[in-house]
């Protein structure tokens, strides 16, 4: 018998027949899910962003990871390529701080290598290209927000940190941050991120001996502090071991001329928005699953030894051991200004450092030390103010640079170095 042969529109009746009623038509392809730009994405188009990663040479870093992501063939290769080009991008920057590395071509209003804001401002670049990004293969927005939290982690420095072991050299971390307040000018730096680039992976001599300084980097962001991106970032090196910190301090910017040891740090946020235009009051919260103090307290103490710091001559900027603090006392219900530090029983309402994300990390920080029983000197530093030369100070005409402003950078992160050094030698030989 020879095989039945139907011509195309019979063969389109007999399929048509063989179909039931109500059957649905087979969907087109659905596209993959993207996620919405943050605010800090949507800044990236402005000119000031763009200037400022084009003359640092950091325009290609977004383009480049786009082309990679473009190429990845399945999930476990993108998941390696997120976490291993911002890892890159951290160790460019750094590298570009500290004088290596190829220059960007010289041109007016060339970005100096000391400027933190590149890292900053490719880093969302990477960011926003995840969210916008179109693979062949089905990645849910959860698989790309995992992708999105491992650039943020590596690009920061959050997952290299590598402290010797042993006993002959100290063993220093120290944190910094993004810059902020960016709606009112887009070109601000942090001098504290500025100090992280600088420092990372450096050593210095002490008269107690080297120490090996380590740095990383938080993002200005309230979500991300509750969520545990300080704890889960600081936990591995404060549990024992060989390589456990011997000395810590987080930094952030503070006050016009001058630097600030910070001697107690409250449980509170008080709402300033962050760098999302988010905000956010009421109690510090702890995230899940990380060593913590109970009951919750309402203040935590700086072991740093600011007597020692303050007493040094580090720089040009004058050093305070700053104890005010803002409390609700015991049995009453109105905030009030303590120059000498919190009362027994009190309610807090600002830390030395204020009821912002610096105050915050140091809570964070200094808690997170006493849960582990880390018995070693740590709280925070807070630095001047960075401020642009006479001429530049508006932000619709102003330069993305100046002399002034690089100058001043330099002398913050220098003063940096020296306290640090200054703290490591007050805490005996290794």
């Amino acid at each position: 018998m020879k095989p039945l042969r139907l011509g195309a529109m019979a063969l389109g009746v007999a399929l048509l027949a063989a179909t039931p009623a109500h059957a649905a038509a087979p969907a087109p392809p659905s596209r993959p899910t993207t996620l919405p730009l943050t605010v800090e994405e949507r800044r990236l188009p402005g000119a000031v962003p763009r200037e400022i990663l084009r003359s640092s040479g950091f325009d290609d870093v977004a383009p480049g990871f786009s082309r990679a992501l473009d190429r990845a063939r399945g999930l476990s290769e993108a998941e390696r390529l997120a976490a291993d080009e911002g890892r890159r991008l951290w160790r460019r920057a750094v590298d570009r701080a500290q004088g290596r590395g190829p220059r960007a071509e010289r041109h007016e209003g060339e970005i100096s290598r000391d400027d933190d804001r590149p890292l900053y401002w490719a880093r969302l670049g990477m960011t926003r290209a995840l969210r916008e990004w179109q693979p062949s293969f089905h990645v849910t927005s959860r698989q790309r927000t995992a992708l999105i939290g491992a650039v943020e982690r590596s690009s920061r420095g959050q997952d290299s940190v590598d402290l010797p072991a042993g006993g002959a050299v100290k063993r220093v971390l120290i944190t910094g941050f993004d810059p902020f307040q960016l709606d009112s000018d887009a070109r601000r730096s942090n001098p504290s991120g500025a100090a992280a680039l600088a420092l990372d992976g450096t050593t210095v001599d002490t008269p107690a001996g080297p120490a090996r300084i380590e740095a990383v980097v938080f993002p200005v962001r309230w979500d991300d502090f509750a969520a545990g991106t300080v704890e889960r970032t600081l936990l591995p090196h404060f549990r024992p071991g060989p390589r456990r910190v011997d000395l810590f301090t987080t930094i952030s910017q503070g006050r016009p001329g001058r630097f600030d040891v910070e001697r107690t740090n409250g449980a509170w946020r008080g709402g300033y928005p962050d760098n999302v235009n988010l905000s956010r009051t009421g109690v510090v919260p702890v995230p899940p699953g990380v060593p913590t103090v109970r009951p919750q307290p309402q203040w935590t103490t700086t072991t740093l030894p600011y007597a020692a710091i303050t007493a040094a001559r580090t720089g040009p900027y004058p050093v305070y051991d700053n104890t005010a603090v803002t409390e609700i006392p015991a049995g009453a219900t109105e905030p009030v200004d303590r120059p000498d530090g919190p009362t027994p029983g009190s309610t807090a309402r600002e830390g030395g450092g204020g009821d912002y994300l610096s105050n915050e990390i140091a809570y964070r920080a200094t808690l997170l030390r006493d849960a582990t029983r880390l018995r070693v000197p740590g709280g925070h530093l807070h630095t001047p103010v960075l401020n642009f030369g006479d001429g530049n100070t508006d932000p619709s005409t102003g330069r993305v640079s100046d002399p002034v402003f690089v100058a001043n950078r330099l002398a913050i992160v220098t003063q940096v170095r020296s306290i640090t050094a200054t703290a490591v030698a007050s805490t005996g030989a290794p």
